[in-house]
């Protein structure tokens, strides 16, 4: 270990300490004394710097200090995990309990930095996924059943990351649940003894809670309407902690939704929240803003709504553009890049299935990431290997909601229901009646007449056959787009820039309303392009 960072980040976080105001708090006592109910710990060795970093965090914790809160978790904790913790945990909470003269509540907010750090860094054990939960059900017992509202304020983005962990960490143990076959006689004994630990019933118990707990759904009603949130928050929901949580339990619930399959209640979660509203609640934390718009899209795609999810995607796409240079400041930068280049996965797989417009730069990050796909999806014998590998790196990790029934002997030798394969198969058979649709476009792009029994050779199929994909490629080419409501409203548009009729045999191919507006725009103004066209000069026919 260099001395000298060693030196720079204490010096960083006394820095920190020093600069806090301290009126005679007999803080050189704490640390003696526990320093001494610390002996019993001697094998842990806290380094001095993460000592003082927690007495500091303790303190304001206590003063509900939300600002100085936020740089101690979003920048001090970070640094001291980069510097002592990159590839073990903290200290466990036993061992720094008395520096906090064993405050119970500060010790449940710390076990959840803690385990969290173990699920991100480390390898969890079925004992840290048990001991994590029932960590999680302590901290909700106290937020949710004490007498009143609890004295806590914490920020935005720590209670964004306890929502997004507890559902993280619940999606985990499903799949590590699911895979039996590996695992040691003790473990499976785990389990079935504890069949409630992590159970599904029980997750979305606590975001339900929550959101009831701060009725936030009757405040998010009475803002749509144009009143103050203040009339409907009642007793808790006027707390900054509970509309904040409850707030971020219907973007949970949006995700677990999403996670077990059901893609129309997921979006039905969001009746109340404005996507398309200014200073959103969600958008106050990047990480919300960016699962949000991820869920919603792809909860459209799961539905063949592909132009309301092409929208959502494009969106919080070209936010993350213009807000990349703020991200790479942020600890959460990789999970922000890793979601963007899963949205332009499944912005290509929509764009081939639903061919749209896309902004330049969103067009140009899409071709310059997955270009080699895009090519591949557009020919009919490569398509579904492309389909099923985009589809596979950009979708969400599905889970059962139950487990398998470990008292059945042969458990061992049944085939594990994985879920994520089910979903693929889905959204591929779906895709499979449409693999031709690219290839049909690009031959009535060509012309404004053609026989039936010409673009049938073209296709290599019989002209019954390509009766049948001309009827599917109309009726793929409407499609329900959101205009205004909820999310699940909307109303069945043309999504297609090419329309066609078959009379007689002869195929009649004209550009719909949405080409012809596009054509016509490029008309009027390529006069003003001249000198990038080298003085060519095109107008309009009377």
């Amino acid at each position: 270990m260099n001395y000298e960072e060693d030196i720079d980040i204490a010096s960083e976080v006394d820095l920190v300490v020093s600069a806090y105001p301290v009126q005679d708090d007999g803080l050189d006592e704490e640390l003696l004394a526990a320093d001494q109910s610390l002996q019993q710990y001697q094998e842990v060795q806290i380094p001095e710097v993460v000592k003082n970093f927690i007495v500091f965090f303790h303190r304001n914790v206590l003063e509900n200090n939300v600002y100085e809160l936020h740089s101690i978790y979003e920048h001090s904790f970070n640094k001291l995990t980069e510097k002592f913790y990159a590839k073990e945990s903290w200290p466990e909470p036993e061992a720094i309990s008395p520096l906090v003269n064993d405050d119970q509540v500060f010790l449940t907010l710390y076990r959840e930095l803690y385990y969290r750090h173990i699920y991100s860094r480390l390898a969890p054990t079925i004992e840290h996924r048990f001991h994590s939960y029932e960590n999680y059900c302590d901290l909700f017992n106290y937020i949710l059943n004490s007498e009143g509202p609890v004295a806590l304020e914490l920020p935005n983005q720590w209670l964004w990351d306890i929502i997004d962990e507890f559902i993280y960490q619940f999606q985990s143990f499903c799949n590590y649940r699911n895979r039996i076959k590996n695992k040691t006689d003790e473990e499976l004994a785990f389990l079935r003894d504890n069949s409630q630990i992590w159970s599904c019933y029980s997750v979305l118990n606590v975001l339900y809670s929550l959101i009831q707990k701060s009725r936030i759904t009757e405040q998010l009603l009475v803002s749509k309407n144009g009143g103050d949130m203040q009339e409907a928050a009642g007793e808790y929901g006027s707390r900054p902690l509970y509309k904040m949580l409850g707030y971020f339990s219907i973007v949970g619930l949006l995700r677990v939704h999403c996670l077990l399959g059901d893609f129309t209640l997921a979006l039905k979660m969001m009746d109340n929240i404005e996507l398309n509203k200014k200073q959103a609640l969600f958008a106050r934390v990047t990480a919300c803003h960016v699962t949000t718009y991820y869920y919603v899209g792809f909860a459209y795609m799961m539905m063949r709504r592909y132009a309301d999810a092409i929208k959502a995607f494009s969106h919080i796409l070209t936010f993350i553009n213009r807000t990349k240079q703020y991200h790479t400041r942020s600890y959460q930068h990789d999970q922000i890049n890793k979601k963007g280049d899963q949205m332009y996965a499944l912005l290509t797989m929509c764009v081939t299935l639903c061919p749209t417009r896309l902004d330049e730069n969103i067009h140009s990050q899409l071709r310059e990431k997955y270009a080699e796909q895009s090519n591949k999806l557009a020919k009919p014998e490569e398509a579904m290997q492309v389909f099923e590998e985009l589809f596979l790196f950009a979708c969400p990790k599905f889970i059962s909601p139950n487990g398998p029934n470990l008292d059945d002997p042969d458990v061992m030798n049944l085939t594990p229901f994985e879920p994520v394969q089910h979903y693929t198969k889905i959204f591929l058979s779906e895709v499979r009646h449409s693999i031709l649709l690219p290839t049909l476009r690009s031959y009535l792009k060509l012309y404004t007449t053609m026989g039936n029994a010409k673009l049938a050779s073209f296709l290599e199929i019989d002209p019954e056959q390509l009766r049948t994909l001309l009827m599917m490629s109309k009726i793929r080419s409407r499609q329900m787009k959101w205009v205004s409501g909820t999310l699940l409203e909307g109303e069945y548009q043309g999504t297609s820039d090419l329309d066609f009729c078959l009379k007689e045999d002869m195929i009649h191919i004209s550009e719909s309303k949405v080409g012809r507006r596009y054509g016509d725009w490029f008309l009027r103004n390529i006069n003003k392009f001249q000198d990038i066209l080298g003085g060519l000069e095109l107008t309009t026919k009377a």
